[in-house]
């Protein structure tokens, strides 16, 4: 399967709905019968996951040893913000506030979907732009840190 990749920039509607872009809606398997799971994400946004990739997900995580506190923490606090859901008629994907909240998104607000391999991700374009701005790295040297070791 080609995973997500670009970007596109869609307003959340009045109810918190987001409108997924066509070239991603192309990469998602029929397995994923158009549901979702949206938990919270590394940075502050979204993670949009296929239902069939979240599945594989729940499967590593149930390796994990839950007698670790860093993997109870992990786990406890994605799932507790995950929210499965399908998209409608319209291919809108319906946010809880309590996500919409935390990505600091807002109904009528804009928001930038990106493509990210196995999901997607959904900003604020204002924490967006902050976020790529604070990087540590600059993007080559990014590329040599994480890229460079590979053959």
């Amino acid at each position: 399967m080609a995973g997500f990749k670009g970007q596109a920039e869609y307003k959340v509607d009045e109810k918190g709905r987001v409108a997924l872009p066509a070239k991603m809606r192309r990469a998602v398997r029929p397995e994923a019968n158009d549901t979702f799971v949206a938990t919270r994400g590394f940075e502050q946004c979204v993670f949009l996951y296929p239902l069939d990739v979240w599945e594989k997900k729940e499967a590593e995580m149930s390796g994990l040893n839950l007698y670790q506190s860093e993997a109870r923490d992990f786990v406890r606090t994605l799932l507790m913000w995950a929210e499965e859901g399908a998209l409608d008629g319209q291919s809108r994907f319906s946010l809880p506030k309590s996500l919409l909240d935390f990505a600091g998104l807002t109904p009528k607000g804009q928001a930038i979907i990106i493509g990210a391999l196995d999901h997607i991700e959904i900003w604020n374009p204002e924490i967006l732009d902050a976020h790529l701005n604070q990087q540590a790295a600059a993007y080559e040297t990014l590329a040599e840190r994480v890229m460079g070791g590979m053959r």
